[in-house]
């Protein structure tokens, strides 16, 4: 028979309850010895045939608790992800007000067929981790609609591309902005759609062949953030099993994916970030190194100290 929590849920469905008990049972598993012939690491022992399963580093628990990211155990964690969601946010900031490199050319291309195209390439790529960030994806550009000879080019960490996949799923984005009749009328829809829902339904059809949720997700609020269509992210459209979704789960201690999008944008809202900065913010936090996608160096003017700030607070860490 189930039994009700001091939350007034069953406790195998309470998100806080439940995860302390599977804390208090791994830590019962953790405290029991190991056989002589066990030599390797715990997190790389496996009991089934030789399989290495590693699990990731986080910060030891201190009693650090908060309904917004009822996953979270340490101080630490809680920091740090503070720090990515000022960082996430301080770029969209950038983005929209000084945008670098090739996003710049994106705001400002006279042609509207030629910004978007840029925009998709630097979507379907990804910017590198590098000085040169936009480096790989210039190197391959062309005009619209032909398409790149892609080769050896390398995709950034939020990239698209696979190279055995050539240029495949760019020709099916191409047949897909000339079903709508011009990228311009595929990115625009219906006139009378508001920008949440326009982003909603053009990230829907979207789902083309070789470009994942990370790709459209970062092309849709470049456009947005560039000022190239009305579009704003009505939340994170958790669509697939990736590094943001993986992410989330562990933050918001749930795995239903609705549940999921509900407390991320309660973080958001408590935090006064957008819900996107969560995108990238919840993705670097379960990194040892962030992803800048193009922002490596570029000036955020404060704005992401303020964004910390804020999520800090919100945090209360």
């Amino acid at each position: 028979m189930s039994k009700f929590c001091r939350h007034g849920t069953p406790t195998e469905h309470c998100p806080i309850c439940h995860a302390n008990v599977e804390a208090a049972a791994r830590a019962s598993v953790a405290g029991k010895p190991r056989r002589s012939s066990d030599t390797r690491p715990r997190s790389q022992i496996s009991s089934r045939g030789g399989l290495i399963v590693r699990h990731e580093a986080r910060s030891d628990a201190d009693g650090y608790r908060s309904a917004l990211a009822p996953g979270l155990r340490s101080t630490a964690d809680a920091r740090r992800l503070a720090s990515e969601i000022g960082f996430a946010a301080g770029r969209l900031e950038a983005l929209t007000h000084d945008p670098p490199g090739l996003y710049a050319e994106i705001a400002g291309g006279e042609d509207p067929e030629q910004a978007t195209w840029l925009a998709l390439l630097t979507a379907y790529l990804g910017p590198l981790e590098a000085e040169q960030p936009f480096s790989a994806i210039e190197a391959v550009r062309t005009a619209w609609p032909a398409l790149p000879e892609l080769g050896d080019a390398s995709p950034g960490p939020r990239g698209s591309h696979e190279p055995t996949a050539g240029a495949a799923p760019l020709a099916a984005y191409v047949r897909f902005a000339r079903r709508a009749g011009t990228q311009q009328l595929a990115f625009t829809g219906d006139q009378s759609w508001p920008p949440e829902q326009r982003f909603a339904r053009i990230y829907e059809r979207l789902v083309l062949p070789g470009l994942h949720r990370r790709a459209r997700y970062d092309l849709l609020v470049s456009l947005g953030r560039l000022g190239r269509y009305p579009l704003a992210a009505p939340g994170l459209l958790l669509t697939e099993e990736d590094q943001v979704t993986l992410a989330a789960k562990r933050v918001f201690a749930i795995g239903d994916r609705l549940t999921l999008e509900r407390r991320a944008r309660k973080l958001a809202a408590a935090a006064e970030v957008p819900i996107e900065a969560l995108d990238l913010a919840l993705e670097n936090w379960a990194r040892s190194d962030r992803i800048t996608q193009g922002f490596a160096g570029a000036s955020l003017h404060g704005a992401d100290e303020r964004a910390q700030a804020g999520a800090a607070g919100a945090l209360q860490c």
